[in-house]
Parts: structure tokens; C-alpha cells; sequence
């Protein structure tokens, strides 16, 4: 079980998320977008692709991760998610914006980069 959690430097694919690895991720990277999702979810299905496209597009910039709310419960109530899909832009440790739904990958892009300044 070591090895399994350990976060990658430089991920081009959404990386997973739990309870026990969160804090360590917002330390690790400046810039991580949160996807809070569940298996049963459509939207969350809808927007999966769209966070593996733009994890491939934006890496080296923005880290993105996964964070399944039924497998996880601490992180998502910290947070008071309500809906899902809910992405919370993270800088430097701090929630920088949330965005909630499924949306085009050419506005989620917009939407993160206008955030990090890019």
C-alpha cells in the first residue's frame, strides 16, 4: 500500500483523490483542479473525458484530480458539496473558485485559466 498513494510529480491524467491524500495534494502542487464526482452520476460521466483532455493539455500548468464523494465522505462535507460534479480550483492550498455541472471543455479551460492568471 506505500507505493499506491504516492502523488506523481508531473500527472497528464487525473490522479485519484481520497480522504487520506487530499491535504498531501494541495501541498504538492500550486495549481489542482478537484473533480468531486460519483460512478452514478451522468454529468459526472459527461465531464470525466474533458478532465482527462485537459489534464493531457494543461500539464506541467495544472494538476487535475478525482475525488469519488461516495467512497469519500470528510473531504466533500469540509467543502459543503452539494452538487456533483462540484470543481474547485485550488492555488498555492487555497480554494480558488468552484465550478458545479458539466460544461465544454473549451469554457472549463477558459474558466481555469482565467483563475491561475494564464
Amino acid at each position: 500500500m506505500e507505493g499506491k498513494n504516492t502523488l506523481p510529480d508531473n500527472p497528464g491524467v487525473p490522479i485519484n483523490l481520497t480522504d487520506e491524500n487530499f491535504e498531501e495534494a494541495l501541498k504538492k502542487y500550486n495549481v489542482i483542479v478537484v473533480d468531486f464526482w460519483a460512478s452514478w452520476c451522468m454529468p459526472c460521466k459527461m465531464i470525466a473525458p474533458v478532465v482527462e483532455n485537459l489534464a493531457k493539455k494543461l500539464q506541467g500548468k495544472v494538476v487535475f484530480g478525482k475525488l469519488n464523494v461516495d467512497e469519500c465522505s470528510g473531504i466533500p462535507a469540509k467543502f459543503n458539496i452539494m452538487s456533483i460534479p462540484t470543481l474547485i480550483v485550488f492555488k498555492n492550498g487555497s480554494a480558488a473558485d468552484t465550478f458545479i455541472g458539466a460544461m465544454p471543455e473549451h469554457v472549463l479551460e477558459e474558466k481555469i485559466l482565467a483563475v491561475i492568471g494564464d
